[in-house]
């Protein structure tokens, strides 16, 4: 099953992409500035805010910034009353998605007065929200606009289609992570991964704007515990988590041999085992298998999944070694930073050699229990083979959507050991070591996912949950911004 994202809303830049107002702003900025416009004047004038355009006027002539903004707002109000007009199909696209039931915004840098006069002209009923210079703080290029208009509407950017007709005005909405279509009015705009370009909305449809929105890719990373065999019917167990998550990927680490390709039969899926303790389940046709085919008890295996025709991504799943492992040197034995980071040569090892087999060209991610702590988590020991990670351009998912490590910890080591298992009593630390990394894709969502209350060690035969760590699962976006006709 593949799925692209739901068209939650359309939001619309308004001059020179709803209304023919391009023309009518520069006309006016020609008629303050008391001469005709170039092509070097465009970046000043087209898509950005009255005030932006007077500073500039300002600089050039001497003239009071307050006195040009006041000239502008005349002058283009003027001509926006006389001689505004719809671009050829805005209103038969806007009556269309109002069919479909897909909420509109008007997302404007014009004021509000210039913004409410042409709303009053393509009928104010068609949106349900507008935004003008006037709402919010930062205008275009910033993406405090389009933020604003989803904020209003309830809706996430990444499940929104921009429209747009100035550089300005795109780069604004995919800094808010809006998929944009850009139909240029005075000024080219070139595609772009996750923008599409077409002459203008006449040609335009709903399931056209659908089509534009990315897929959704679930990718999940989890330790089976030796593959689930301290649990009772562990293999059940197994399958309705990954049928419960919804998950499309997942890298299993601790696979016990065979339990990829025993789920992967019963799922009715792909898989790629490699070696005796390393897989990765997929819903979606993998195209290659990706590093070595055995690469032993820890280090790397990848694949590459097929999400739909001509959008992929690298999948990897990673198992670094378990010790010595840095929690307990620092919470047992009480170890200053230096030493732990020492201690974790053999695992950086072993990063590095995975690192140094991801594609530089793909959309990749890197899933796996490293056995050790993130920088961005615990800052008094600069652990390095998250920071290795990082330097090689991997971003934590987790982290992106949840930056507070205080208020979202995301511990997956471990749901079943709040004691050390030496039977000292000592509490286990409790540390978030299990990845789901990535680079070139989109994070709409990061969580940590355990099935139940797990009983503690060793009474864990009847848990709901069949493992020792939780899982992590993280969506993202990808593909998109390619397919409106």
């Amino acid at each position: 099953m593949t799925s692209r994202l739901p068209l939650q809303a359309v939001l619309f830049d308004m001059d020179g992409t709803l209304v023919d107002t391009e023309r009518l702003w520069w006309e006016a900025v020609e008629q303050v500035a008391g001469r005709a416009l170039t092509e070097a004047d465009r970046p000043d004038v087209l898509g950005r805010p009255v005030e932006h355009t007077a500073d500039w006027l300002a600089a050039a002539t001497g003239t009071p910034a307050g006195d040009l903004a006041a000239a502008l707002h005349r002058q283009f109000a003027a001509r926006v009353r006389t001689g505004a007009a719809p671009r050829p199909g805005a209103l038969e696209l806007l009556d269309a998605l109002a069919a479909e039931g897909v909420p509109t915004a008007l997302v404007t840098a014009s004021p509000r007065a210039v913004a409410d006069t042409v709303l009053a002209a393509l009928g104010a009923h068609r949106f349900a929200v507008s935004v003008t210079a006037d709402d919010t703080g930062r205008t275009k290029p910033d993406p405090e606009p389009y933020l604003a208009a989803c904020r209003a509407l309830g809706v996430d950017p990444a499940a929104c289609v921009a429209v747009e007709d100035t550089e300005t005005g795109v780069a604004s909405a995919e800094a808010a992570g809006c998929t944009v279509l850009a139909v240029p009015s005075l000024a080219p705009i070139p595609a772009a991964p996750g923008r599409a370009v077409r002459a203008g909305l006449d040609e335009v449809t709903v399931p056209a704007l659908r089509a534009l929105l990315p897929y959704a890719l679930r990718v999940m990373t989890w330790n089976l515990w030796l593959g689930g065999t301290p649990v009772h019917d562990h293999r059940a167990k197994q399958l309705k988590v990954i049928t419960e998550t919804g998950a499309d990927v997942i890298g299993l680490q601790e696979t016990h041999g065979t339990a990829a390709q025993e789920l992967a039969a019963a799922l009715g899926w792909h898989h790629h085992r490699a070696g005796e303790n390393l897989g990765i389940l997929s819903r979606h046709p993998l195209t290659a298998r990706l590093g070595d085919p055995d690469p032993g008890f820890y280090g790397a295996a990848g694949a590459r999944v097929a999400v739909a025709p001509g959008v992929e991504a690298d999948v990897w799943t990673s198992h670094l070694h378990f010790t010595p492992y840095g929690p307990y040197e620092a919470a047992f034995d009480g170890l200053p930073a230096e030493t732990l980071t020492a201690h974790e040569e053999v695992r950086l090892g072993q990063l590095r050699d995975a690192l140094a087999r991801l594609d530089p060209d793909r959309p990749v991610v890197l899933t796996g229990d490293f056995n050790c702590p993130s920088h961005l988590d615990r800052t008094d020991v600069d652990w390095p083979v998250t920071r290795a990670a990082e330097a090689a351009g991997l971003r934590d998912s987790f982290r992106e959507a949840h930056p507070d490590p205080v208020r979202e910890p995301g511990h997956t080591w471990s749901p079943v050991h709040a004691a050390h298992e030496d039977g000292s009593g000592r509490p286990e630390p409790q540390d978030r070591i299990d990845f789901v990394l990535h680079r070139g894709l989109r994070v709409l969502d990061s969580r940590t996912h355990v099935s139940g209350t797990p009983r503690a060690w060793p009474d864990v035969a009847d848990n709901d949950w069949p493992s020792d760590h939780a899982a992590v699962i993280t969506t993202f976006a990808l593909g998109g911004g390619d397919a409106a006709g």
